[in-house]
């Protein structure tokens, strides 16, 4: 990624990011049609495994917003 870096100020306000998927995987309907929780385990187990192959600057942590604090 080719992002200059915030400046150090700007920078000391970041405490952490979010990344929104707003795509459909194959086999699932969009968000607001998936009423069932194994289906959203199911995805989120997807979602987690691809997550978890990425590298270099990519590569991070997940962390689920179940269970996280306010």
């Amino acid at each position: 990624m080719n992002a200059p870096d915030f400046p150090p100020d700007e920078a000391a306000m970041i405490r952490s990011t979010r990344i929104r998927v707003g795509r459909n995987l194959a086999g699932f309907p969009l968000g607001p049609g998936i009423y069932d929780n194994d289906a959203r385990a199911e995805i989120e187990h997807k979602i987690v495994q691809g997550l978890n192959n990425l590298q270099g600057e990519l590569k991070g942590t997940y962390y689920p917003l179940d269970g996280m604090t306010p």
